[in-house]
């Protein structure tokens, strides 16, 4: 699956779609294509958004795996953090990229876990 933006552009497919037979012919020669992943999505101007899509889905996929293996519903997680079962939902949503620290904060202590955060370099 490639990339989609939030208007629904997916610029690799584009990209890909463009290409000549003879460049596409000439990549699968290279043993070094040029440029990384993330110097492509910077110059598209997209790596920020793909960055946090990706971090999204991961929280979005650790409190998943949580919740199954507490043996837990949508809604007793929602109970437990004294919310509805579509903020749960929304939650889950790795598309959707409205998480708020404190809805994680409140889904973390629901879940028996705290939250790590940390700035690393860029």
């Amino acid at each position: 699956m490639f990339f989609e933006t939030a208007t629904g552009n997916e610029p690799v497919r584009n990209w890909l779609r463009g290409l000549t037979k003879e460049e596409k012919k000439a990549m699968n020669k290279k043993k070094h294509r040029g440029s990384d992943f993330r110097e492509f999505l910077a110059e598209e101007g997209i790596l920020e958004e793909i960055e946090a899509r990706a971090i999204k889905r991961a929280i979005a996929l650790q409190l998943a795996n949580l919740i199954e293996q507490k043996s837990l519903s949508k809604g007793d997680l929602a109970a437990r953090m004294k919310t509805s079962r579509a903020a749960v939902d929304r939650m889950l949503d790795g598309s959707n990229p409205s998480m708020t620290l404190t809805t994680l904060e409140k889904a973390a202590r629901a879940l028996g876990q705290r939250i790590k955060l940390e700035l690393v370099p860029a």
